[in-house]
């Protein structure tokens, strides 16, 4: 017969492992990822995530089950969210912690930049630096109920299927750094593709919001700027 301390123990660690188990798919984990992004819809998931609205409403309930995102319903639309900020940070901590451990991290995205056209290792540090002082133009490339969300200050709005229209609007002289999502977004990476096939002088910045909250840097909300 177990002991009480011995079920106490079980019980908590059965509440402990509903966690790893709600997260064992990757798909649910770049559901978590974009979440982190601001709320939306399990029709913009399903977009974003580029699969199926049934399979991405299974994938929801059992990250809702384990109490990771939360609903709101507004009129015939449900908007998911993170239950908390907590949620964020603990994707976040995986992320690096799978970075710090699984070699095959680097390697992939290396390979896939190096395929996209060789974008040359920046110095990411001093580039943050350079963002945070405004010495360059940042451009925001995720769709704009993200940016609403949250946005680095001082950043413009340009979603990336509409840069193409916009580019007469850029500063020739002078360097762009475009964001997206993060370190795995590849949206960012598309938008310096196209921005140095014509002629300007652009970079791409790693972090996406949730890491630039997680340096201790404010985070603007509201709407693009004029």
């Amino acid at each position: 017969m177990l002991s009480p301390s011995r079920k106490y123990k079980d019980t908590i660690y059965e509440q402990f492992a509903r966690i790893g188990k709600a997260i064992s798919s990757p798909r649910r984990l770049e559901l978590l990822d974009l979440l982190c992004q601001g709320p939306r819809t399990v029709e913009v998931l399903a977009r974003d995530a580029n699969q199926s609205i049934s399979n991405t409403s299974q994938h929801l309930r059992v990250v809702r089950a384990a109490r990771l995102v939360e609903t709101e319903k507004q009129g015939l639309f449900v908007t998911y969210l993170l239950a908390d900020e907590h949620v964020c940070e603990f994707y976040r901590t995986l992320r690096t912690l799978a970075e710090s451990r699984f070699a095959d991290i680097q390697r992939v995205t290396r390979d896939f930049l190096e395929q996209r056209g060789a974008l040359e290792p920046v110095d990411q540090t001093a580039l943050l630096e350079r963002v945070k002082s405004g010495e360059v133009t940042v451009l925001d490339v995720r769709p704009a109920e993200e940016y609403r969300a949250g946005h680095i200050p001082g950043s413009i709005s340009v979603p990336l299927e509409e840069l193409e229209q916009h580019l007469a609007d850029l500063p020739r002289s002078g360097e762009i750094v475009a964001y997206c999502r993060g370190p795995y977004c590849v949206l960012a990476v598309r938008a310096v593709e196209l921005l140095r096939a014509r002629g300007f002088t652009a970079v791409r910045l790693e972090d996406g919001v949730p890491d630039w909250r997680a340096h201790g840097f404010d985070v603007a909300v509201g709407e693009k700027p004029a």
